[in-house]
């Protein structure tokens, strides 16, 4: 039994505008593009999710939803900066800290002896240190394991938090909805509807041999995590699994033609980041990706050792072939890497006890 706790700052983008703009404070704002140029919403405050407002959003459906919303342009380096700080409060109570993004990590806490060895009350304290030291708000997950202290987290949102005990793991999860499990999206939740799987309890009904010649490798993931089991550690050191470049057009493309004008500028651009921060990793696949007008995406990978811009081209030209005559509003190019490195770097196409005090 570890203690796990996540660690999920609130609206944080918005919430570092609305700090260092103190006239932002209870207005509708997001952070993200313009409406006029295709803007995306990275996130938003409160006031304006009550509205629908989501990340993700284009910024002109947000307008729609909430006309007086503010749109504020991103400041990557400030969300950095401020990132770097939260990053050395976790680390004065624990070296085993997993960033997931710059405002989400997950910390074990299990050998920390400060607050009595609580990880309900260091969990407190580091919300508590972030208020003292960045003015924002955090919120907290505990639990024995780590996907059930990134769902914790979410459940007393903004500012508060959660906490699963090792003995309540299993009465909670019984009712847990699937979807809530991370790596459940819409169209995996959708599948398991179909077959009568809603909750975990419906999964540990289920004959595993079913679920997992219907879902493979993921099956094995349901069924452990729906029994209240994630045997995943803390990793401090996260390894690359990919490298990729998107970007949003200005306007709809519909043909082949039109996307072979972008295609180059995207290849060279992902080479470029390859050789930044991935050029010791060998390549093991291909993707492109299409987002549709309708904000439906798609995505074609297939195998390879190194980037060719012909394989790229047939992967393309795959993904049109789901378009069903719907505008393209996104293209995108990434490898995957494998957990192996290439010899030449430079050359970058080669390349049970219940007793802990929570």
């Amino acid at each position: 039994m570890r203690k796990i706790i996540h660690i999920d700052m609130d609206c944080y983008y918005a919430a570092v505008e609305m700090r260092d703009f103190p006239e932002l404070r209870g207005k509708p704002i997001a952070v993200g593009g313009r409406s006029d140029r295709r803007g995306v919403i990275s996130t938003c405050s409160y006031e304006a999710r009550k509205f629908g407002v989501r990340s993700a959003m284009s910024s002109y459906q947000a307008l729609q939803l909430c006309p007086d919303l503010v749109l504020v342009p991103g400041r990557m380096e400030v969300y950095k900066s401020v990132s770097l700080q939260i990053r050395e409060i976790f680390h004065r109570y624990t070296d085993l800290v997993e960033p997931l993004s710059l405002d989400e990590a997950y910390l074990d806490v299990t050998d920390c002896t400060a607050h009595q060895g609580s990880a309900t009350l260091q969990a407190k304290a580091i919300r508590d240190e972030i208020f003292a030291v960045t003015g924002l708000t955090a919120s907290a997950g505990v639990a024995p394991i780590k996907f059930l202290a990134k769902i914790a987290s979410d459940l007393n949102k903004p500012n508060g938090q959660y906490v699963i005990t090792p003995n309540q793991v299993h009465e909670f999860v019984k009712d847990l909805p699937l979807r809530k499990i991370p790596g459940v999206g819409k169209v995996t939740s959708q599948k398991l509807a179909d077959i009568g799987l809603l909750t975990c309890f419906d999964v540990q009904q289920y004959p595993k041999a079913k679920l997992i010649d219907a879902f493979g490798k993921f099956g094995h993931v349901l069924i452990e995590r729906a029994q209240g089991i994630d045997p995943r550690q803390i990793s401090p050191h996260r390894v690359r699994k990919s490298v990729g470049v998107e970007t949003t057009l200005a306007k709809d493309i519909f043909t082949l033609e039109q996307c072979h004008q972008v295609l180059p500028q995207l290849i060279q651009e992902l080479s470029a980041r390859i050789h930044r921060s991935a050029r010791d990793r060998q390549i093991h696949k291909q993707v492109v990706k299409i987002k549709f007008n309708d904000f439906k995406q798609t995505t074609i990978e297939h195998r390879s050792d190194d980037i060719s811009i012909k394989l790229f081209h047939e992967l393309l030209k795959q993904a049109l072939l789901r378009s069903q005559g719907r505008g393209i509003r996104l293209l995108g190019v990434s490898v995957g890497l494998a957990d192996v490195t290439v010899h030449h770097a430079n050359d970058i196409n080669k390349n049970t006890q219940l007793d802990l005090q929570f």
